[in-house]
């Protein structure tokens, strides 16, 4: 059995005391047969005057904090603790039919695909199009659907740089491509509309990425028996794509993995704006208040089994 604990701080520092609005919280993730969330908890200061849970659009579990209380520094601390049963792909069940590209959905599942189907970000010299048909065309013919998802997760891994960016918002596609480089989010946002313009329906995932070699507890890896990865110590992103028979299939292209493993997924969404992980606004009671930053950290590690 391996239990993985997730402890993700973010902290808001300012130069004098101020108010603060509302705050939006997508921390905690669903149980699933791939993943079963064994505890939760999430500790706020100052304490927030409530708290009120909802599931968005997309079900995913959602915290408003309100507060009547003033301060120089607003601090979250989400600590859970899961059980992952991880797919290590890439043998997915696919349906005899979907198994080589092209290929259509069902009548039955196209009304509920809907807007997963469709670009989102405007390509009007088809740069994105013309890159995401290249794999299909290198592939051969006929084009084996998964092994055409797989060339495309490698050629983000292998063909870009990575670059972590303080900015909020997520590169446009095309900015992606033209310029070889971003972070997790404009990977995910760059392979989910190449696999949207080859008529895929695909959604991003927001989450963690759990790296054995950074992991300091009972289960972390010693030096040099895991593989690098890119994305741990922070939130990550990745990209699931619809795949009848086998369903909404994980493809990272950061790292290049294909399937679950070592991904803890806490939110889907159509759009990487409908992902973000913590979001609100602050009041200045006085001139002098000013924004002095803030810090993230994200720590994944294996934790004792305790029953």
């Amino acid at each position: 059995m391996t239990i993985l604990e997730v402890r993700h701080t973010t902290i808001y520092r300012y130069s004098h005391p101020v108010r603060f609005g509302e705050h939006r919280l997508m921390f905690r993730p669903r149980d699933s047969h791939d993943m079963r969330l064994r505890e939760a908890l999430l500790t706020i200061s100052p304490p927030p005057a409530s708290i009120r849970w909802l599931h968005d659009v997309f079900g995913n579990s959602i915290a408003i904090a309100s507060f009547d209380a003033m301060a120089e520094e607003l601090r979250f601390e989400s600590v859970i603790r899961l059980e992952p049963f991880p797919i290590d792909g890439p043998e997915f069940p696919i349906e005899e039919y979907a198994r080589a590209y092209p290929f259509s959905y069902s009548a039955e599942e196209i009304p509920d695909l809907g807007r997963t189907t469709e670009r989102h970000y405007p390509d009007p010299e088809h740069k994105v199009d013309a890159w995401a048909r290249d794999f299909v065309v290198n592939a051969g013919q006929p084009a084996d659907t998964l092994a055409v998802l797989a060339a495309m997760t490698e050629g983000i891994r292998n063909g870009f740089t990575y670059a972590a960016r303080e900015a909020e918002g997520t590169q446009t596609p095309v900015e992606t491509l033209e310029s070889r480089s971003g972070t997790c989010r404009d990977f995910a946002l760059l392979m989910m509309e190449g696999v949207r313009s080859l008529g895929l329906a695909a959604r991003f995932v927001t989450g963690y990425l759990y790296d054995p070699a950074r992991d300091s507890g009972p289960g972390g890896a010693e030096e040099g028996d895991a593989p690098p990865t890119v994305g741990g110590g922070a939130t990550h992103a990745w990209v699931q794509v619809y795949l009848p028979g086998a369903g909404w299939a994980e493809f990272d292209p950061t790292n290049g993995i294909i399937g679950s493993r070592n991904l803890i997924r806490v939110a889907v969404t159509r759009d990487p704006s409908q992902a973000v992980p913590l979001a609100g606004s602050w009041i200045a009671e006085s001139e002098e208040a000013r924004f002095l930053g803030m810090t993230v950290d994200v720590q994944v590690n294996s934790a004792p089994v305790c029953e």
